[in-house]
């Protein structure tokens, strides 16, 4: 290819979604990828694209509401510009609620009346009027939001890269040289490269183990219950996950932790007794210090930027942020949000 304007540094969910936004703004773009598309946490299994509650409404709880609400567009894009399907669907999700939290999820249902701007209900049913997967549920009531959705995060990265290379984009797997503007969404190993760099805690890795059952429930919204996610796939499986360990030895070891995601999810869905185990994963999340995704120019380093940090919702905010991020490598456009700047690290 000709000289790129922007070389990307990762192929991950936010380095693919840059790339194909970048290359729909008409610039020069190419990915350089160590090992595969996917090749980190973009790789995993589970793909639950779920709002924060709405209450205490701030900055990273709107753009993540807008996001939500571009994603149908932009997987349809990426599914059409690559022939492949991403497996996205808006199909909800679904939580039991305790016995004393029956009165503050009803006050969050009001509160999404409002903030929501009647895109997505967050309504409090009972739990035998509950859509597909049944669950235990202590009190008998349940929360269904309309907002959550899914993806198959696999299949989701094949159908970005597809995108990419259908608009001219280069993806190399291995080592070479970086030309033009350079952003590095390079994971955790990135975020812990950041750091060393600059002399002060930036982020690192937090592992997370999930699993997979053959289980069809295609059309069944997701299910989400003291933390875990239930996340049933168009392909006739079920994804279960995940831990957040801060110590770990074995960055892509399963172990006595999985066991147990797949215990509480027998637990909570009854259900899935009986399916079987079609796949274990593992793999080390990247979280900026902020807790919120990392976005802008590398401080001391002309032309170098920085987008990282997605964390537990790089896919559900990527369309959003890779629009961000474009605006400033190609039109020198600051709107990264409070919040998720250097500044506030």
């Amino acid at each position: 290819m000709t000289m790129p304007d922007v070389t990307i540094m990762g192929a991950g969910v936010f380095g693919l979604s840059l790339a194909l936004v970048c290359l729909e703004r008409g610039a020069r773009v190419q990915i350089i990828e160590a090992q595969r598309v996917g090749a980190g946490s973009s790789g995993g299994l589970v793909g639950a694209l779920a709002p924060h509650v709405p209450e205490n409404w701030n900055a990273k709880k709107a753009l993540q509401f807008d996001a939500l609400r571009m994603a149908p567009g932009f997987w349809d894009r990426v599914q059409a510009l690559s022939g492949t399907d991403p497996g996205y669907a808006r199909l909800g999700r679904v939580q039991p609620v305790a016995e004393d939290a029956v009165p503050l999820a009803r006050a969050r249902a009001e509160q999404a009346r409002t903030l929501w701007q009647g895109f997505a209900d967050w309504r409090v049913i009972p739990a035998t009027e509950a859509p597909d997967l049944p669950m235990v549920t202590p009190s008998g009531w349940a929360i269904h939001d309309t907002l959550s959705a899914r993806l198959h995060p696999r299949r989701a990265g094949q159908a970005l890269a597809g995108a990419v290379r259908a608009l001219g984009g280069h993806i190399v797997i291995g080592d070479s040289a970086p030309k033009g503007k350079v952003i590095w969404a390079t994971g955790y190993q990135g975020l812990e490269a950041l750091s060393q760099s600059l002399g002060r805690e930036i982020g690192g890795g937090v592992k997370g183990q999930s699993l997979l059952l053959r289980h069809a429930a295609p059309d069944a919204p997701q299910l989400f219950a003291d933390g875990l996610h239930i996340v049933p796939h168009a392909d006739g499986t079920v994804a279960i996950g995940s831990t957040s360990e801060r110590q770990f030895d074995s960055p892509d070891g399963t172990d006595a932790q999985c066991d147990a995601l797949h215990a509480r999810a027998l637990a909570i869905c009854p259900a899935l007794q009986g399916a079987p185990v079609v796949e274990r994963w593992a793999g080390v999340r990247p979280r900026a210090r902020s807790r919120a995704p990392l976005m802008g120019a590398w401080p001391g380093r002309a032309d170098h930027y920085v987008f990282n940090g997605g964390f537990k919702i790089g896919f559900a905010m990527a369309p959003a942020l890779a629009q961000i991020m474009a605006d400033l490598v190609l039109g020198g456009c600051d709107r990264i949000p409070a919040g998720f700047g250097f500044d506030a690290l």
